[in-house]
């Protein structure tokens, strides 16, 4: 057993997101496992480049409310206790709303090269104002 009693807050990387994102790793993909779990804290307004992943991502909200968008224009909003199953090779994005923080437990499996996420471009201002607006906001 491996007790971890604290890990390190660290700033998301600006080439991978939008606005201010915060992360803690969980869990990194090692040998013989291939979990890589983080909690990703998101301020008012920030949100995730597109992006997919080689093997589906799960996102458990602990807090705040968010949004998820595809890029075929489904949007879901998304609050504390909710989760969301993104199926493998979906390119997506997620965050929180304009107004409110986010934050959510994000897992995947890697592919034995790493987590298996292919980092895509930013998801525009008017991308996001229209995911709001799907929304009701």
């Amino acid at each position: 057993m491996e007790h971890i009693t604290e890990t390190p807050t660290v700033t998301a990387p600006a080439e991978r997101f939008t606005g201010e994102v915060y992360l803690n790793m969980i869990e990194a993909p090692a040998d013989p496992a291939r979990l890589a779990s983080a909690l990703v804290r998101f301020t008012p307004g920030a949100r995730t480049n597109w992006h997919s992943h080689a093997k589906g991502q799960v996102l458990y909200v602990t807090d705040g409310v968010g949004l998820v968008g595809t890029r075929d224009g489904d949007v879901v909003r998304i609050t504390a206790g909710e989760t969301v199953k993104c199926p493998p090779g979906e390119e997506h994005w997620h965050g929180a709303t304009d107004t409110t923080l986010m934050a959510h437990i994000a897992m995947v499996v890697g592919d034995g090269s790493g987590d298996g996420t292919s980092w895509l471009e930013p998801v525009t201002d008017e991308q996001y104002t229209a995911a709001l607006a799907a929304t009701g906001r």
